[in-house]
């Protein structure tokens, strides 16, 4: 009985303490520092006989009550900038505060565990990614063309490519033969069905049959080709980018071997106007045909 007696008084302090560690990391800073510097100053003019002792405890109540007032405004203030951020589409609205409720139960019901590093790394993830997505950009697995796909059968004026054709260990023509390749011939097919104008460059170190023919298979289609021998340009110019009715675009990010590691598709104007530029740069030089 005296054992059960001593451990509920201990999990009393335990929680007493753990009550006061939430209520100071929940309080605004601007508040401790008020509070304390009020205390501190209703003891100094108590010690010093600078006042008495009720007109010092009254200075210092009304410092107290000072910075609650401003923790207290604080407060509002990020309840109202709460309010105004979820004050947005019904998906987000709803699915909000059951995010939030599902991470902080496992952060702190499994605490210093696995469960809750994971948690934690996910959600700095997700933020990175939201980040991406807020600055107009979806990066994806090189594995995943779902972006390169979708956005060549919504264009509907104009689609510009550039194509760096070079040997790999896969084959210098891996990526067209592949199915994602066939996939990606396909919507250029149907765009040119629409009526959009394409035009592509491919940058190569062998003008090979195989890169011949399929030079040839793309400008009977009403592709126009242009061809840039490797070395006429600047080795940062050497990218495989596309860029859909001057708003949007896509640059597939290499490994050393020349296969795609990441897919980034952007439509923030400063990553359209940079892979234009690199575009109209290689045009410049390159020799198209027909």
């Amino acid at each position: 009985m005296a054992g059960e007696a001593m451990r509920r008084r201990a999990r009393g302090r335990s929680g007493s303490a753990e009550n006061l560690v939430r209520l100071v990391a929940h309080t605004d800073p601007v508040a401790l520092v008020g509070i304390t510097l009020s205390i501190l100053l209703s003891v100094t003019l108590d010690l010093t006989n600078a006042a008495t002792g009720v007109e010092s405890l009254l200075a210092g109540l009304m410092g107290i009550t000072i910075s609650l007032v401003l923790d207290s405004l604080a407060r509002a203030e990020r309840r109202f900038h709460l309010r105004t951020l979820l004050d947005g589409p019904p998906w987000l609205v709803r699915a909000t505060p059951q995010l939030a409720g599902a991470l902080r139960e496992a952060a702190e019901r499994h605490a210093g565990t696995r469960v809750a590093a994971e948690a934690q790394r996910r959600f700095e993830e997700f933020r990175r990614e939201a980040e991406q997505l807020a600055a107009g950009r979806i990066i994806r697995r090189g594995d995943d063309d779902e972006d390169l796909l979708g956005a060549t059968r919504d264009c509907t004026r104009e689609l510009v490519g550039l194509t760096n054709v070079m040997p790999r260990v896969s084959g210098e023509l891996s990526w067209w033969r592949g199915d994602v390749g066939r996939r990606y011939w396909e919507a250029n097919l149907a765009a040119l069905a629409r009526g959009v104008r394409i035009t592509r460059i491919f940058t190569y170190a062998t003008l090979t049959p195989e890169l011949s023919e399929l030079v040839e298979t793309q400008r009977r289609a009403g592709v126009r080709v242009g061809l840039l021998p490797l070395g006429r340009v600047s080795p940062h110019l050497q990218v495989n980018l596309a860029v859909w009715d001057g708003s949007s675009c896509w640059e597939a990010k290499m490994t050393a071997h020349g296969e795609i590691s990441e897919n980034e598709f952007s439509v923030h104007p400063a990553d359209v106007e940079r892979l234009t530029r690199i575009f109209r740069l290689c045009a410049d030089i390159a020799t198209f045909q027909g």
